[in-house]
């Protein structure tokens, strides 16, 4: 079960200000994440499919919530995981997958309005929302509810349409309105004066990431990572490999940091 602590640090960290939850794609970046200081971590559906060799979408329910339940046990911090579409179409799939992350430790997650193939019509993906939020208030240890407007990252450039429906998950009950892809700082900023709940900023896209600050002057509450800092790793491993094979020397050694930092971060 979520520790009620956890989630009530977690919605406290959503009342005022803002602040960036860093996605890590497995335990021991979470603990890293954690210990340089971030206050909150969460999954990313890319990466996590990345570590098992996959492509993103490709993930089961039971693998996904056992990938978040180990980030939440390798931490003392609030864990979110991206639960996709609930894996599944109906509202009963969304309520299924609330519940069990729930009951596996995790903070708070997020549910999208997209099937894997199109965007849900409006009346269905308020259904499923709904049934979302009724498991997470259920739930014995609380639960931080985030719905996602796919509109923008699944051909549907409609800001008029993303903000009715994240003001129809608002009125669901959601406690997080997230709606990734949006093309500017104008719109973000629309979307956030158009809704009364915390909105979530997806970081990642090259030229639609913006700094911290200029997403709080907009109105965010709160900046979520995507695969940025994996792709940040694996452009690391990259290019390690490649001066190793195309060179055959070993100059990233000299700039990577020392076994003694990693190990601080671990556990005994």
């Amino acid at each position: 079960m979520t520790d009620p602590q956890r989630v009530a640090r977690f919605r406290a960290l959503h009342e005022s200000g803002i602040f960036v939850i860093a996605n890590a794609w497995d335990a021991g970046s979470a603990r890293i994440l954690a210990g340089l200081g971030f206050p909150a971590v969460a999954t990313s559906s890319g990466a996590m499919a990345n570590t098992f060799g996959r492509l993103d979408g490709r993930v089961s329910r039971d693998e996904a919530i056992a990938h978040g339940q180990a980030l939440a046990q390798a931490t003392d911090i609030p864990v979110s995981a991206d639960l996709e579409n609930g894996f599944g179409d109906t509202p009963e799939d969304a309520a299924e997958t609330i519940r069990r992350a729930a009951a596996a430790g995790l903070a708070g997650g997020s549910i999208e309005d997209y099937s894997g193939k199109a965007v849900y019509e409006l009346p269905h993906a308020v259904e499923r929302i709904e049934a979302a939020v009724q498991a997470a208030r259920a739930a014995p240890g609380g639960f931080v509810l985030t719905a996602r407007a796919e509109n923008f990252i699944r051909g549907r450039p409609d800001l008029d349409d993303t903000i009715r429906r994240l003001q129809a998950y608002e009125r669901a009950g959601a406690d997080v309105l997230f709606a990734p892809g949006l093309p500017d700082l104008d719109a973000v900023k629309a979307v956030c004066q158009a809704v009364g709940r915390p909105f979530n900023f997806m970081v990642g896209i090259p030229g639609k990431s913006w700094s911290v600050a200029e997403l709080e002057a907009a109105g965010v509450r709160r900046v979520s990572l995507a695969t940025s800092l994996y792709k940040a790793a694996v452009t690391g491993l990259v290019a390690a490999a490649r001066e190793i094979r195309e060179k055959g020397t070993f100059g990233y050694i000299d700039s990577a940091i020392a076994s003694k930092e990693i190990s601080g971060y671990m556990r005994g």
